[in-house]
């Protein structure tokens, strides 16, 4: 669960944060500030992995506040004027929100940061995952996996040199146990390793002479990090 803390100088906004963030099970805020020096001085004690951050605060600005910290957190900026949007990510920022937002819109911000912050704590050593099927805990290496398909509420893993596994289970619960730079998914049904794509044409991803699609959707993200590799 990320840890955060938040900091405005409107005490409403800080309420509306509080309500959000208890309707989440993924992050904690553990205190609100509205004065910049009381919330430096706890992170400088207490290092949070978020922090929700308003910009136009009448002691420091929050863009200014941001730079002084002495060590890397995640951003969410929370702020009425969108003129500060494009300085808010020249930093880095994990996202930026304006007043007044929806709880859809925080709750989008917030899996985002969730997100980043997994794939910065994932275990670089685990190279497999558990799957239940057939009444058993089957385990299962990255490197096997050929592709995903997804059915409703099941999931059929096709595995090289094996049998295809078919678990209760949905596309987006798996790539969540998934390394998200070695894998994505490219449609509704179908999520693919990196390292298995033997060739792309027409928006067709070829896997072992199989041919899946990659839909409008998806279309953006997976080139992005295709580009990448």
């Amino acid at each position: 669960m990320l840890k955060a803390i938040a900091l405005d100088d409107e005490p409403l906004a800080l309420e509306v944060l509080q309500s959000f963030c208890n309707q989440l099970d993924v992050v904690e805020l553990e205190k609100t500030f509205t004065k910049s020096d009381d919330a430096f001085k706890y992170l400088k004690k207490y290092p949070v992995d978020l922090l929700f951050l308003d910009i136009n605060m009448p002691s420091i600005s929050g863009i200014d506040f941001y730079k002084k910290l002495p060590h890397k957190t995640m951003v969410i900026f929370t702020t009425a004027y969108s003129e500060y949007a494009v300085e808010g990510f020249t930093l880095s920022a994990t996202d930026y929100i304006l007043k007044p937002f929806s709880f859809s819109r925080f709750q989008q911000a917030v899996e985002k940061a969730h997100s980043q912050w997994k794939l910065q704590n994932q275990d670089p050593e685990q190279q497999y995952l558990f799957i239940r099927a057939d009444y058993s805990l089957i385990k299962i290496l990255f490197s096997d996996i050929l592709f995903i398909e997804g059915l409703d509420d099941y999931l059929k893993i096709h595995i090289k040199n094996q049998k295809t596994i078919v678990a209760r289970m949905t596309l987006k619960a798996i790539l969540e146990k998934l390394p998200q730079t070695e894998f994505i998914r490219v449609h509704r049904s179908f999520i693919v390793p990196i390292s298995k794509i033997d060739k792309v044409r027409n928006k067709i991803i070829y896997i072992n002479e199989e041919e899946i699609p990659v839909s409008a959707s998806y279309e953006t993200a997976f080139f992005e990090l295709l580009n990448q590799k």
